[in-house]
């Protein structure tokens, strides 16, 4: 009898184990269906919706050819900027978070230099570093130090004193210091800046060969949508996919081996206020910076084609200002990525409201937009600029496409997160679905949202850049800074570049000042 029940319930989970996979396939089948009948009745041209059999056929064509080299040269490009931007964010980040002197003089400009979006570094290192193998392992470097090296500082300043008490007592050296404490304080912390730093790395990588590359997954890419063959594009961005799949998997499968004790998140630690004196310190790396950059022009140390004078770079600024160009690129590339952002940011958060609503929907959709957050960004350019071609249109739409996911995922999570206490408590006062989001569920995702927003104002300025690079766009301050670059202008560049920094910070400090008003209630409750 009792082995008939065991024998009962295996078959029942295995039953219900079958129907979540049906449910999870439910979307992707539908759409792939859609796809085949789309197709086969000629709904678009072959050019612009190649049909799946070709797709299918393209795809053993190019593993027959290069598919696998070229895929391969970019992993390699990959993971040696990633191995190095480990290294560099363990070492910074460690420094930051252990030293108190370190974080003084270095926090303030290693942040400031953060603000500023990878890509919109791109002119600069095209002029010193050329356009091969240097450029993109160095882009990738800068893209993964930033997450490694904040998350590494987060969990090692942020260890427990009573830890740091207990290593004292027990009079550990360094090196059991390191094994017994900070390595496993901050391992949950570095897991969380990898995944980051992956996903910013293979979105960098694949920017850098869609602009400026004779070879990678990326050039395979452009290549297929300056042919108009866009069975190579898909089946360029399947493999992109896949390595976006793969990586995560195998980030979440290490995390799940060697992090097993709780963590506090991130937004549970508070921001310490700096004195008058710890402000003083901050900027003295930058005075240094501007010091030796007056000296090494002056001295002529390097050429002013490659590094002009601080003067110059004043004089581009003030031009650029007093004549409008500056302004007015600026004013197109902001427009371009708030209208996105705000775009993005109003279907994420309704998705995500929504599925968090409805059981059945989150099970049918949040599998399938997962899998799509995974694939770079940038390599769903090429498709966008076939369908939509390369005016405003299509920037917006690639603009809202970056924003869409963390706003997604941060109010979805929030969801996920809602005391069970206010369900009860809508279901007691008969409240509508829309009373129930207005008056209980806005209020406590507030602070998700917001965290996402944060992260989705990056994804847009970044976005924004990607779109001017790559979407042959005359205006915005990413067409502007790529004029001056073709024209080795690079007093231009660099106050382009100066440019840019003060924008991001204003906009990074609007977005704290708006999250801290939005979420005082939870600080100052009672």
């Amino acid at each position: 009898m009792g082995l008939n029940a065991k024998k009962s319930g295996k078959v029942t989970a295995w039953l219900e184990q079958l129907r979540q996979y049906a449910i999870y396939c439910l979307l992707p089948v539908t759409l792939f269906m859609l796809w085949w009948i789309a197709a086969h009745n000629a709904w678009m041209p072959v050019q612009i919706l190649p049909s799946p059999e070709i797709t299918w056929q393209t795809f053993k064509d190019l593993s027959a050819n290069d598919l696998w080299w070229q895929l391969g040269r970019s992993l390699k490009l990959f993971v040696t900027g990633l191995s190095l931007g480990i290294c560099g964010g363990i070492i910074l980040g460690s420094l930051l978070g252990y030293s108190r002197t370190v974080e003084q003089y270095f926090s303030a400009t290693f942040y400031a230099l953060a603000i500023i979006p990878t890509l919109a570094w791109l002119p600069l290192f095209m002029i010193w570093l050329g356009i091969e193998d240097a450029l993109k392992i160095f882009i990738i470097f800068k893209a993964t130090l930033i997450p490694i090296a904040i998350h590494t500082q987060a969990g090692v300043r942020d260890i427990p004193p009573k830890l740091k008490e207990t290593a004292a007592i027990l009079r550990l050296s360094p090196q059991m210091t390191f094994l017994k404490l900070l390595l496993p304080a901050s391992l949950s912390y570095f897991f969380t800046g990898l995944r980051l730093a992956m996903a910013a790395g293979w979105t960098s990588l694949i920017a850098v060969e869609l602009l400026a590359s004779s070879e990678g997954i990326g050039y395979l890419m452009v290549t297929g949508r300056q042919l108009f063959q866009l069975d190579i594009v898909f089946v360029s961005i399947f493999m992109i996919g896949l390595v976006g799949i793969f990586s995560d998997l195998l980030l979440q499968s290490l995390e799940r081996r060697f992090v097993f004790w709780p963590h506090a998140a991130l937004t549970a630690h508070a921001v310490e206020r700096k004195s008058k004196a710890q402000v003083y310190k901050a900027w003295l790396i930058p005075v240094v910076l501007v010091v030796f950059w007056f000296l090494s022009t002056a001295q002529q140390w390097l050429s002013a084609d490659i590094l002009p004078t601080p003067f110059a770079v004043g004089q581009a600024l003030f031009a650029g200002i007093t004549d409008g160009t500056l302004l007015s690129a600026m004013y197109y590339s902001l427009y371009h990525a708030l209208l996105g952002l705000a775009l993005g940011s109003v279907v994420g958060i309704i998705t995500g409201i929504v599925l968090g609503l409805f059981k059945p929907l989150q099970d049918i959709f949040a599998p399938t937009l997962n899998t799509l957050r995974l694939i770079a960004i940038f390599a769903w350019i090429p498709l966008l600029t076939a369908w939509f071609g390369l005016g405003d249109a299509s920037k917006i739409i690639f603009i809202a496409l970056a924003t869409f996911f963390p706003m997604f995922i941060a109010s979805w999570k929030g969801m996920l997160n809602v005391p069970q206490q206010l369900n009860e408590a809508a279901d007691i006062l008969k409240l509508s679905i829309w009373q129930k989001v207005k008056i209980l569920i806005l209020p406590s995702i507030n602070p998700a949202i917001f965290a996402g927003l944060r992260l989705a104002l990056l994804y847009s300025w970044l976005a924004s850049f990607g779109a001017e690079y790559l979407m042959g766009s005359g205006n915005g301050i990413g067409s502007y800074m790529m004029a001056a670059q073709q024209y080795f202008e690079m007093d231009r560049v660099i106050a382009a570049t100066l440019l840019v920094t003060i924008l991001g910070a204003i906009l990074t400090w609007l977005g704290k000042i708006t999250e801290n008003r939005a979420t005082t209630w939870r600080r100052h409750k009672g």
